[in-house]
């Protein structure tokens, strides 16, 4: 069967899309989605989406990583897949989606930046070393000396693996202040046990948590990373974080058809 795919980035996470309103893929081979993930086999991308039809919202998002199985949400792909809905015109510049974490909104502004809703945060576990939060997937996140230096792959790959958070894992986020309004972070996600180039959930980890302990008392916080520059902005209640927004470009790439 010949399927037709789209190709897309955020900050270089980048993506294959597939558009699945028609529910011919099969969703839960894994072997394919991993192939079709495989930069030397397959197409290539830290992850798959598919977009699908919802009765209450304008489209549903399901995300695997780049290992084939689904995961919990993806912030940059989250972004990434608006654009897709955007370029099919299954939406203009506002919309309403539900993914694996529940409802979301976002918009579509000019030169291809798109501006995410995420989840609210209402518990950030401060350590001494570290604090950890969910914000839409699961993200530890840690300051550390000499970020450009630092092996994100064999640290974070310990940390994940670790008895800290035993058999799930987590993402986990390496970070380094610039100044009061700016964090320069790397990423190792899980999934796709690497490091990549962007992560948008992580990102927004990174704004609540540097918040949370106060290393910055700003709500709009800038995020350099591998890849861009990312904007993540809240409201904070108390312990509260609510109007959490991740805002970042996500660009088309190119668009191809691949037997499978």
């Amino acid at each position: 069967m010949q399927i037709e795919f789209y190709k897309y980035q955020g900050t270089g996470n980048d993506f294959v899309m597939i558009d699945n309103r028609s529910g011919f893929f099969p969703k839960d081979d894994v072997e394919l989605i991993e192939r079709l993930c495989d930069r030397r086999f397959g197409i290539g991308a830290d992850g798959l989406i598919l977009l699908e039809n919802d009765s209450e919202t304008d489209f549903r998002m399901v995300y695997y990583n780049s290992d084939g199985n689904q995961s919990s949400m993806c912030g940059n792909g989250g972004r990434c897949l608006v654009a897709f809905a955007n370029k099919l015109g299954v939406i203009d510049d506002k919309t309403t989606f539900i993914a694996t974490d529940g409802l979301h909104h976002a918009s579509v502004g000019d030169n291809s930046i798109i501006s995410l809703q995420m989840i609210d945060v209402d518990e950030v576990q401060k350590k001494d070393s570290y604090t950890f939060l969910n914000t839409g997937s699961p993200h530890h996140v840690q300051i550390v000396d000499d970020l450009e230096h630092y092996n994100v792959k064999e640290n974070g790959a310990a940390i994940r693996y670790g008895e800290l958070y035993g058999q799930k894992g987590s993402n986990v986020n390496f970070v380094k202040k610039v100044d009061d309004d700016t964090f320069s972070l790397r990423t190792y996600e899980r999934g796709v046990e690497d490091e990549t180039l962007a992560c948008g959930t992580g990102a927004t980890a990174v704004a609540i948590a540097m918040n949370a302990i106060g290393q910055t008392d700003k709500t709009s916080i800038n995020l350099n990373v591998e890849g861009g520059k990312l904007v993540v902005s809240f409201d904070k209640l108390g312990d509260h974080f609510t109007n959490v927004f991740l805002t970042g470009p996500a660009k088309f790439v190119f668009k191809g058809s691949i037997e499978i």
